[in-house]
């Protein structure tokens, strides 16, 4: 699924990059250029460390650029030609090129690669300090029915499915726009961003068989056979509003196939310094390095290690511009020269990198202030006496109006954050969540907790105090006044989604009491980021204890309990309360262990009630995390308790195999879950279960393989409920229990699932099995979704 950019995100970055080339512009160039040194190409400006021409116009050979003046106009060429240069950014150490060659992707092999410059034999790419920056270009997918997945050192980092549809009468559908303004909606093409920094990646492209056999119109893989199948790298933003046209009618495309041969790209840039091998520091640049590479003394280094981009930038100081990587090539701005767009209506001095702004001599008040400074209503020049007496009168009076101002100040700053306080619990929905739990005034009572005392429970949230943290929050250990230990979680940042699910996992919270979900003891609505107080649970998450080298290894009756305990949480959420909740997250990270090692479930945020008008299902945004997504909710938007089925079967594969499937690529490019169904219907299932599982386990294993299997079908009415799941794993971890009746003996076109799973012993619906698991899950199991 592709990331949520807006489009106002777009222009935002269009336009700052457009002020970096007015700033460059406006900056005289310094003398230390040499005079034979050509900069500029064209319409291209080239600052040094970049250069044409002899040696001594650029900084070393990776910054070498070629104008082409034999093409009209002439064209800037960065390294063999294969890239042209269309702008290069000091400011932020970025460049735009347009590449001057396609995407290849092979299509019997299904197999492709994306580098900086041309990937032919004997021509090596640019030099190291290239890379393509994150986050500001997309991948790009044009066809019918076919998936695209983008891989780096065997890991994705995006992809994106298109599909058409055949209506009744054989008419091809395609083209669409999504709700949040992107261009693609996977009907047609598809777009999803590129969240990590490299010179090359793996493309691999599969065709997609969606025919369910039912009945109504088919999809099949010639659908859309004529419309032009397409990869593209390309700067975010660039695809256009024609892409429909040329979607929906290639022969009069305003765009045709060999248009898309020369994209934009924005390449992130570094000077290396020293040897190709440097460890290179996050923290700061090294003496050595600042000195050789930022020359003006009004310039300060950086360093720009990230995933592979290797090197340092440099950047001219506050009050500074120009070029830092030249002596004097910072200038002081004068501020000076526009005060009053500096917000300076008096007096103004130049200052080293700043400036002063004072009344004039003879006058008082703000000179920050149109008409701000004002002369003396008495002349006092000649009248000693009248000051020695206005003096002596007024030093008691002015020590009371100065204990006043304190005093004044004190109660003003007090009441101040009083009515900030009240401002933020109204903000954080504190009135909702009163009536949310209304209710039952117990839960009323004790699920506010004031900010006081969560403050002195943490000793101000002191960083000894933290305890763990992520992408969304951190979480600190403290004691409340009721001597509860709990674990306190603070978020980073605001916004109304990360409020709404606040109020959704206290809301849903407050009314579950099972002892295999995480209890909340109390929320805080007075800050403007919402805290939460859970129970505190000591010995980490159930993925620690799967995929951490320096923990033991979990022992298979461990993984089947914690399984089973699972279920039972689970089961409880789907039918044993009165508004059943659909937990939307399941996975280890979010199971945590005590220190008996029992299992409890936590991380309601995006859990839902499930509003049962006859469907059992509801239509909401979708949610989850990429490996354990149901496709039938990804595919449709409708979510219901097979969906939490379909995770759990999942993460039963990851206790199997203590293999994550957010990573697992096997060497056909399937996902885990895919690779796990193909394997057991061979019945190769033991080269990919864990050793110590098939030590442990014996028959076990193959029982709870065939269970996990029935629980990631793709049709939801093929799952068993979480109530049978949980019964079927009780009478696996009976002793004496060897057998247990057939969830899935009936065949993939029946309506309802039946009442037991497959035997391992029974290999006759094995071929059912495979059969079930259709192509099109492979992007499930591959692709990003949003958290």
């Amino acid at each position: 699924m592709m990331p949520r950019k807006s489009v106002p995100m777009v222009i935002a970055v269009a336009l700052l990059l457009s002020v970096y080339m007015g700033m460059a512009a406006a900056v005289r160039l310094p003398t230390a250029v040499a005079p034979d040194c050509n900069t500029t190409c064209g319409d291209v400006k080239v600052p040094y460390p970049f250069g044409m021409g002899p040696p001594h116009c650029y900084r070393q050979p990776e910054f070498k650029l070629t104008c082409d003046r034999r093409s009209t106009p002439p064209r800037l060429l960065l390294g063999d030609g294969e890239f042209e240069v269309a702008d290069i950014f000091l400011e932020n150490n970025t460049m735009r090129v347009r590449s001057s060659h396609a995407l290849n992707v092979s299509t019997s092999t299904g197999r492709g690669r994306w580098r900086l410059g041309a990937d032919r034999v004997g021509v090596e790419p640019p030099p190291y300090p290239y890379v393509l920056l994150p986050d500001f270009n997309e991948f790009i997918l044009t066809g019918c029915n076919v998936q695209a997945t983008l891989v780096r050192d065997g890991s994705i980092v995006s992809g994106c499915a298109s599909f058409c549809s055949a209506t009744n009468d054989g008419q091809l559908v395609t083209g669409a726009f999504a709700p949040d303004g992107k261009i693609c909606s996977n009907i047609g093409c598809c777009q999803s961003s590129i969240p990590i920094d490299d010179a090359s990646y793996d493309v691999r492209i599969r065709r997609l068989d969606l025919d369910d056999g039912g009945p109504g119109p088919k999809v099949d893989v010639a659908a859309g056979g004529d419309l032009p199948l397409n990869v593209i790298i390309a700067e975010t933003g660039w695809l256009s509003q024609d892409i429909a046209t040329y979607l929906n009618d290639p022969e009069h495309s305003p765009r045709p196939k060999a248009g898309l041969r020369r994209v934009p790209v924005i390449l992130q840039w570094a000077v290396p310094h020293g040897a190709a091998t440097t460890d290179y520091d996050t923290r700061a640049c090294p003496l050595d390095a600042a000195r050789s590479i930022c020359k003006s003394t009004n310039s300060e280094c950086r360093d720009e290690a990230y995933y592979t981009l290797r090197g340092y930038s440099c950047q001219c100081k506050e009050g500074y511009q120009g070029n830092p990587y030249l002596t004097d090539g910072c200038q002081d701005i004068k501020e000076c020269d526009r005060k009053e767009e500096n917000g300076c209506f008096g007096d103004c001095e130049e200052l080293p990198g700043k400036f002063h702004c004072r009344c004039p001599e003879g006058t008082y008040g703000n000179p920050k202030v149109r008409n701000g400074c004002v002369k003396p209503t008495i002349n006092t020049g000649h009248n000693p006496g009248l000051i020695i007496g206005l003096s002596v009168a007024s030093g008691p009076c002015l020590l009371i109006l100065v204990f006043g101002a304190i005093i004044l100040i004190r109660d003003f700053k007090q009441r101040k954050v009083n009515m900030l306080r009240r401002k933020l619990f109204s903000q954080n929905r504190g009135q909702l969540l009163k009536q949310l739990v209304s209710h039952r005034t117990d839960i009323a009572e004790r699920m506010i907790v004031p900010l006081a005392e969560l403050e002195k429970a943490t000793n101000n949230f002191d960083q000894a105090r933290k305890v763990g943290g992520g992408g969304h929050g951190t979480v600190y250990k403290g004691i409340l006044s009721d001597l509860h230990v709990v674990a306190i979680k603070k978020s980073k940042i605001v916004v109304k989604r990360e409020i709404d699910e606040f109020i959704n996992e206290v809301a849903i919270l407050s009314q579950i009491n099972h002892k295999n979900i995480v209890r909340l003891h109390g929320c805080c609505l007075e800050t403007e980021v919402p805290l939460l107080a859970y129970e505190f649970i000591s010995n980490g998450t159930l993925n620690d204890h799967l995929h951490k080298e320096s923990l033991k290894s979990l022992p298979w009756r461990d993984r089947l309990r914690i399984a089973s305990e699972i279920g039972k949480a689970l089961a409880y959420l789907h039918s044993g309360i009165s508004a059943p909740v659909v937990h939307r997250d399941i996975k280890p990270s979010n199971i945590l262990l005590n220190d008996a090692m029992t299992a409890k479930v936590s991380d309601f945020g995006t859990s839902r009630y499930i509003l049962m008008d006859q469907t059992g299902v509801t239509t909401t945004l979708v949610q989850g995390t990429r490996g354990y997504l149901d496709p039938m909710y990804y595919y449709t938007g409708r979510l219901s308790d097979k969906s939490d089925v379909y995770s759990f079967g999942v993460l039963l594969i990851e206790l199997l195999t203590r293999k994550k499937p957010t990573l697992y690529v096997s060497s056909e490019g399937d996902g885990l879950a895919a690779h796990f169904a193909a394997l057991l219907a061979e019945g190769n299932l033991y080269k990919i279960v864990d050793p110590q599982v098939v030590e442990e386990g014996g028959r076990e294993v193959e029982e709870a393989a065939a269970l996990a299997l029935s629980c990631i079908k793709l049709r939801g009415e093929e799952r068993p409920t979480m109530r049978q799941v949980e019964m079927a794993l009780e009478a696996l971890r009976a002793p004496e229990e060897h057998a247990v009746e057939d969830l899935a003996a009936k065949t993939c076109k029946e309506k309802h699932v039946a009442l037991s799973y497959p035997s391992a012993t029974g290999r006759t619906n094995t071929e059912d099995a495979s059969r079930c698991y259709s192509l099109e899950e492979e992007f499930m199991f591959s692709a990003r979704y949003p958290r």
